[in-house]
């Protein structure tokens, strides 16, 4: 495939300009979709300075992988599977986790900078990779459900959930007849006109005060810390685990479509580069970063492969961060609009993890199926366990067995490598 600029080929001003906004275009409804769901279990209600410092991080940790990291245009965005783990830690207090990130993210960066990551990959079969991918999507169905009937106390959510049913028939039919860089940027319109739909049909949605400033950082960038207990920290790590495996994939994907030299070198610096914007992510408060698999199709439907194009975006997100009016009006998008465009993200992971699966042969027998359909089912059934059944749980171990995730990973890591383990014929 032949593109008009290369790796590192630098567009003029104009090309540049009009590169970089659409990398934008993809870039922003990740954060919004992530980050206004994270920042709405803050407690202080700190939503505006919240979404500031994740748009800040992003932007930071972006220009960092095109200069110093993997140098591959590839965009970033929040870790979903992170999101996971906050979910399910949220009674042991933001203190905790921004730890247990933190750590994990400083082990991450280990990892890879000494080649150790490399023993770990082997963990990752294809079949476990597919269960990663789709058991992402399948444990944060709570949340999906919670958003799309969260009329805000003024719609009914019968309402709320028949116009998310609607709104998510028309994005998923446009899904289909779009094309090229239309496609590419449709969860950003997804979330222009969906929002506008709502407020016809509901009325205004909440808009920043009056008196927010236009131009100011967030108050405080340090968030608070404290000694994670071991079934939180242990929760992290497996999450961390499938974030280093999504990491992997995307620069691995990037790099195979623009056959990229010094590949090794590149995934061993963007895994560190990761996993230092994850322990810089811990010590701010917000939830850490990772690069998206769907840069390749942003590239296809540009032509443009050039790591550079990138670097307007960052700074527009950068820009955007100074802004507490900008995010305010940014994080003022309805629930059930966030709602549909996370179930059109997750459709998508889903769609991925298949894709995986044909591509890898990774279910050719009964067994293989049973690796990975016994995991997903048990992981979602996890997710959706009434609160006073989690409650009954000891306190070490509750955010190891109430996270659908960490228990639909464990089970095809057993399965996967012990029980349906393949041994040499003799």
């Amino acid at each position: 495939m032949e593109f008009t600029y290369g790796i590192d080929d630098r567009p003029g001003p104009a090309s540049l300009l009009i590169f970089g906004l659409q990398w934008l275009a993809v870039s922003v409804p990740a954060i919004l979709i992530i980050g206004k769901v994270v920042a709405g279990l803050q407690t202080d209600g700190s939503t505006i300075p919240y979404l500031q410092k994740l748009f800040l991080l992003i932007a930071l940790v972006l220009l960092v992988q095109i200069y110093l990291g993997h140098k591959l245009p590839l965009v970033i965005g929040p870790a979903t599977v992170l999101l996971i783990g906050i979910l399910a830690s949220l009674d042991q207090g933001f203190g905790a986790i921004n730890a247990s990130v933190a750590i994990g993210g400083l082990l991450l960066a280990v990892l890879a900078a000494t080649g150790l990551f490399e023993y770990l990959k082997r963990l990752f079969t294809p079949r476990v990779i597919v269960v990663v991918l789709m058991l992402i999507a399948f444990t944060l169905a709570p949340v999906i459900l919670n958003l799309i009937t969260d009329g805000g106390g003024t719609v009914p959510a019968t309402h709320t959930f028949l116009f998310a049913l609607a709104f998510a028939l028309a994005l998923f039919l446009a899904n289909g007849f779009l094309k090229g860089i239309w496609k590419s940027t449709l969860a950003l319109w997804a979330i222009i006109l969906g929002s506008l739909a709502y407020i016809a049909l509901f009325g205004a949605v909440s808009l920043p005060p009056a008196d927010t400033a236009l131009l100011a950082l967030p108050g405080s960038l340090l968030a608070p810390l404290a000694v994670p207990d071991i079934g939180v920290f242990a929760a992290f790590l497996i999450c961390f685990l499938a974030l280093a495996i999504n990491d992997l994939g995307s620069i691995q994907s990037v790099g195979g479509l623009l056959a990229a030299d010094a590949m090794d070198e590149r995934v061993n610096r963007g895994v560190t580069v990761t996993g230092l914007g994850n322990a810089l992510a811990g010590l701010t408060g917000v939830i850490g970063p990772v690069n998206f698999s769907l840069s390749p199709g942003v590239i296809a439907a540009t032509g443009c492969a050039s790591r550079f194009a990138l670097v307007p975006a960052a700074v527009a997100l950068g820009l955007m961060a100074a802004s507490p009016l900008a995010i305010g009006y940014l994080g003022s998008i309805p629930g059930p609009v966030i709602g549909v465009v996370l179930t059109y993200v997750m459709a998508a992971q889903i769609a991925a993890g298949l894709m995986l699966g044909q591509e890898s042969s990774a279910v050719g027998t009964f067994d293989e199926g049973l690796i990975i359909g016994i995991p997903l089912l048990l992981g979602t059934v996890v997710a959706f366990l009434p609160p006073a059944v989690a409650a009954g749980f000891p306190a070490m171990i509750r955010s190891l067995i109430t996270n659908g995730f960490v228990v639909g990973i464990i089970a095809v890591l057993v399965l996967e490598h012990i029980v349906y383990r393949r041994r040499p014929q003799n």
